[in-house]
């Protein structure tokens, strides 16, 4: 077997890409979105007739409304060539503004059954602010489930899992971005802090019982990838997708349920003040969250631009 399929023996492989049309050759169980991919999907020429479509059927829509419907067209085409999830991202521009997100996420499941797509095989993916965890927890309670986005520590999963998040996105290459920009060390393997971070978040579910589900995400090499074998889900671009299935070197398991179970950790009590306390003392998860949140709101203000000079 090459390495994906060794892979996905331990981990559901997730196709992170708005390329429906490649993600078939992979296999995977779910795909992932967000404004980027999208944004970079809809200047092939081969997308260019979903945009067109969603404009021209929208005229009287507001520019945001035409945002949701070619979202969602995204996510139909991808729910075709897999089996089981989509996640679809709302608007960045909301990431701490709780009732605005659970707004938009209601819509979003709207359009998505109104298209005859259960529910279930969506995740509303929102950034793990503080008011994005809140409204997650508002969701969850009504069936609608989330993916927890843009997180880099502890603390923002643990508050993610207490709200009842079915999933996070710990982003392991933004992390190792910031601490080899930081230190100058190109980490390998295990060293990798983004590595490290998406195990301590695993094995701290493991051991005190969360059935939030962790999903690697952000990835720059194979060697992440392959660390964290166990995880849950691994959602991994299809150019590492490729990497892998041209390798036919073992893998190994590296995460697991004992894993966790056997792990020293200490729990941590969750409120508000201590989120934003322990997300205030880590300067890279404070950084990058922020970072995260600028640029997707200035991709999808440049997906605005595509649509206004379209109409």
């Amino acid at each position: 077997m090459n390495q994906l399929e060794q892979l996905k023996q331990y981990t559901t492989v997730v196709a992170d890409t708005g390329d429906f049309q490649a993600i078939q050759q992979y296999a995977p169980r779910d795909a992932t979105t967000n404004p980027s991919l999208i944004l970079k999907a809809v200047q092939k020429e081969e997308y260019k007739p979903l945009l067109e479509k969603a404009v021209r059927d929208n005229l009287d829509a507001s520019t945001g409304e035409v945002i949701d419907q070619l979202l969602v067209a995204f996510g139909k085409q991808i729910l075709r060539v897999i089996p089981g999830r989509v996640s679809t991202e709302i608007d960045a521009a909301l990431s701490f503004n709780s009732a605005g997100s659970v707004a938009k996420g209601r819509e979003l499941i709207k359009l998505y059954e109104k298209n005859g797509i259960d529910r279930e095989r969506v995740l509303i993916k929102m950034a793990s602010t503080w008011e994005g965890i809140r409204a997650a927890e508002i969701l969850e309670k009504e069936g609608i489930h989330t993916n927890m986005t843009l997180l880099f520590s502890l603390p923002q999963a643990i508050a993610c899992a207490e709200a009842g998040a079915k999933l996070i996105s710990p982003f392991v290459g933004r992390i190792y971005d910031w601490y080899k920009k930081s230190t100058g060390i190109d980490y390998q393997g295990a060293e990798d802090p983004g590595v490290q971070s998406v195990k301590r978040i695993y094995n701290y579910y493991r051991k005190f019982g969360y059935n939030t589900e962790v999903m690697g995400a952000s990835f720059r090499n194979t060697g992440q990838i392959l660390e964290l074998a166990g995880c849950d889900l691994l959602t991994i671009s299809p150019d590492l997708l490729q990497q892998l299935a041209d390798s036919s070197a073992p893998v190994e398991r590296k995460l697991s349920a004992d894993s966790g179970r056997n792990a020293a950790i200490g729990k941590i009590s969750m409120d508000e003040p201590t989120f934003r306390f322990m997300l205030n003392e880590d300067a890279m998860a404070t950084e990058k969250t922020a970072e995260g949140i600028r640029a997707f709101v200035a991709d999808t203000g440049k997906l605005k631009q595509i649509i206004s000079g379209m109409r």
